[in-house]
């Protein structure tokens, strides 16, 4: 099972209460907050309702890795290291990060890992068309395939 990437790009003002309550269900409290799901049917369900006001796609196991190192924190906002991996799972983070995307583990396997990661703005911007209109008219709202790792890595 592939995992997914939600990353949310724009922010709180006019959202519909329905709109944010999937949002908190999800874990994506703020404007360039990132999450990482499964591909299931109930979460492909879920990004549908919530299209206007997050990207997603497949990620890739290097930006998985990427994601964890640079982005992965624990209580206190201290960053996840290969150290505190090793302590808890026995394993390093590129082993963990390989696993999490074959779906062997989970992220709440990690004691104290918070199950969303906290972005940058993008590198060089957006794509030309806005954060309002869709991925497919040019914008950058919806589905994005595999094209999402290049946006994720300009955000770490």
């Amino acid at each position: 099972m592939s995992k997914i990437v939600v990353v949310r790009v724009r922010g709180r003002a006019g959202v519909n209460r329905r709109i944010e309550d999937t949002m908190h269900l999800l874990k994506i409290y703020n404007k360039y907050h990132c999450i990482i799901v499964d591909n299931d049917k109930k979460v492909i369900g879920m990004l549908k309702k919530i299209k206007d006001y997050v990207t997603w796609g497949e990620v890739d196991n290097a930006t998985l890795t990427m994601l964890l190192n640079e982005r992965g924190r624990l209580p206190g906002n201290k960053k996840l290291d290969d150290k505190y991996i090793k302590e808890k799972l026995k394993i390093d983070i590129q082993t963990f990060a390989a696993q999490l995307y074959e779906g062997k583990k989970k992220i709440s396997e990690v004691p104290g890992l918070k199950s969303f990661f906290k972005l940058r703005p993008p590198l060089r911007g957006f794509e030309r068309g806005g954060i309002k209109k869709p991925f497919s008219m040019g914008g950058v709202l919806g589905y994005r395939k595999d094209r999402i790792n290049d946006l994720v890595q300009r955000m770490i």
